[in-house]
């Protein structure tokens, strides 16, 4: 089957709220192509699909943050406080709405899900190889910085303190 949306606008659609990967009550209805208050008939019919884990409501703070992150808020005059739906929320969506777009909407946002979850895994792996060469780094930059204030507190000696150097192929009454 062919992508019907693309891998990036659903991408676009993901925020980390809470702590979890979440979609908007209002972009799942803009993507299955439903209006947002049917949507949320249908899981108001059917809470006991939606456990807290699976669905949250967004607080005024979550509210007002996400807005700061429009540059035009789209959302008017809105009574109630969006839903945020987790990936298993998602997929519970996929039982209660049943049209051919819906479905396969849905496949689309599971695929999608899935791949920021390998791409976060691969970008872990990448992180940590990073955080072990800054710490490998930042050894070296103190090291370096030692050295930086040894031979600047024998800078500071008076000249009669430091040592003279030896002239090179001559011998002293010391060597002898």
């Amino acid at each position: 089957m062919a992508e019907i949306i693309p891998f990036e606008r659903i991408e676009q659609r993901i925020y980390f709220i809470r702590g979890k990967k979440v979609m908007l009550d209002r972009d799942l209805a803009e993507l299955y192509g439903v209006p947002t208050k049917r949507l949320n008939e249908q899981v108001a019919r059917n809470s006991k699909r939606f456990l807290d884990d699976f669905m949250f409501q967004l607080n005024s703070e979550e509210c007002l943050n996400l807005k700061s992150q429009f540059a035009t808020s789209s959302w008017g005059g809105i009574r109630k406080p969006p839903l945020a739906f987790t990936e298993n929320g998602v997929a519970m969506l996929s039982g209660i709405l049943n049209s051919n777009r819906a479905i396969a909407v849905n496949i689309q946002i599971m695929r999608t899900f899935t791949k920021l979850r390998e791409l976060m895994s691969l970008n872990k792996d990448i992180f940590q190889r990073l955080n072990r060469h800054d710490a490998h780094l930042a050894k070296h930059d103190k090291e370096i910085s030692n050295v930086f204030d040894a031979i600047q507190s024998i800078m500071e000696l008076p000249i009669t303190l430091r040592r003279k150097p030896k002239p090179m192929g001559f011998k002293t009454k010391k060597d002898v």
